[in-house]
């Protein structure tokens, strides 16, 4: 179950994606070593306080959120929530996210959030949720080389790039990200969507529109998966609809090396350690004693 990836030496693959439970706040019950890693909120170089409420609606088939990046700024994350973090877990690896609404704002919240000596940043380029940056930058290859070049310039820790679904052809944006430097990728975030009530003839959430996450988006980000993993020589961490183990791995057939779990938290608090305590059996089940030796190993029924 062991996997190795630049900055991130995982016992297991399966990690929270970056919001799901903030800075480090999991249910109590929950074994922090059930994790492969830790994956922490998105950071941005002032505190905000986010969007305007309902800030999530829980659907049958996924989740709509539009939360904002709510934070209380890169400097007091790396200066108290990091530290705290690796205090109490002082053999889990820490994955840090840097948002921004700038490139100079990217640059210098990798650079704080680095002082703090995470394991690995991930830049969030494709969040759907806030009127500057993330996703603004995401969908222009352009833009995702050069922040990725500049901050791998600024910093000496693995830096994997988020990339958003929101594009035309995902595959180009992964190269831009190798063009930068990246040293591995997160693919999916969010989806934009609209979901509108009948009776108000509103938007149900506060920022009208949202992104789509959980079991609805899973095919789509499998489908990415698997395009990115033909395009690029970088390791995938796979997200968007993982439910069960099952699903993490069809991610990892499809060409992940790791997989983080955000949505079904909502309904399962402890939904990390139900996939890895089963995983393994999947695995059997499929012939696999190595999950390493899963990954990509899909074949088309066109070949």
């Amino acid at each position: 179950m062991a996997v190795s990836l630049p900055g991130l030496k995982l016992k297991n693959p399966v990690m929270p994606a970056s919001g799901t439970f903030a800075f480090g706040d999991l249910p109590e019950n929950f074994d922090w070593d059930q994790m492969g890693a830790i994956v922490i909120k998105t950071a941005t170089r002032h505190a905000r306080t986010g969007n305007p409420k309902p800030q999530i609606a829980l659907l049958e088939d996924g989740v709509m959120n539009a939360v904002g990046l709510t934070n209380p700024g890169c400097e007091v994350v790396a200066s108290e929530k990091i530290p705290a973090l690796r205090k109490k877990h002082p053999d889990l690896p820490i994955m840090a996210s840097v948002g921004g609404e700038s490139v100079q704002d990217y640059l210098e919240v990798a650079e704080i959030l680095a002082s703090a000596k995470p394991d690995a940043l991930e830049l969030n380029l494709s969040c759907p949720n806030v009127s500057e940056g993330g996703m603004t930058f995401g969908i222009v290859p352009e833009m995702v080389e050069e922040i990725t070049k500049k901050v791998k310039e600024r910093v000496d820790i693995p830096v994997y790039v988020k990339l958003t679904p929101n594009v035309t052809d995902i595959t180009e944006i992964a190269k831009a990200a190798e063009r930068g430097g990246a040293d591995g990728l997160t693919l999916i975030n969010t989806l934009l969507g609209l979901h509108l009530d009948l009776k108000t003839r509103r938007p149900v959430l506060g920022n009208d529109f949202g992104g789509l996450s959980g079991q609805a988006v899973k095919p789509v980000a499998v489908r990415m998966v698997a395009q990115v993993k033909k395009a690029v020589n970088l390791p995938i961490i796979g997200v968007g609809g993982i439910n069960s183990a099952e699903d993490a791995a069809e991610f990892i057939l499809a060409g992940a090396s790791a997989v983080q779990i955000g949505s079904m938290a909502f309904h399962d608090k402890l939904a990390i350690k139900h996939v890895v305590d089963a995983l393994p059996g999947v695995l059997a089940g499929m012939g696999v004693s190595d999950v390493n030796d899963l990954v990509g190993q899909w074949q088309s029924n066109k070949a």
